[in-house]
């Protein structure tokens, strides 16, 4: 991603292409699945590819649906190589 610093020059964030990925459990299908008698998904787990400048809102979310984040690991770097 590219920016400008104060002086106008453009500068690349080193975070910018950074994809995590969050292993996250317990999180709830929708309102109407959580009325069912019997669970809708047989795994425990989640697996959920989130970008650097979106993790915030991405952990907001999880916690809303009741989720919990059991790791974070990096994905690949700016370059594109995995981690």
């Amino acid at each position: 991603m590219l920016a400008q610093n104060a002086f106008g020059s453009t500068i690349t964030s080193p975070s910018s292409g950074r994809i995590f990925l969050y292993e996250v459990s317990g999180l709830r299908q929708n309102d109407e699945t959580d009325n069912n008698a019997y669970p809708v998904r047989k795994s425990g787990s989640v697996f959920i590819k989130v970008p650097y400048s979106r993790m915030n809102e991405e952990m907001q979310r999880i916690a809303r649906m009741g989720g919990k984040i059991v790791s974070i690991k990096p994905l690949s770097d700016s370059n594109g190589a995995d981690a």
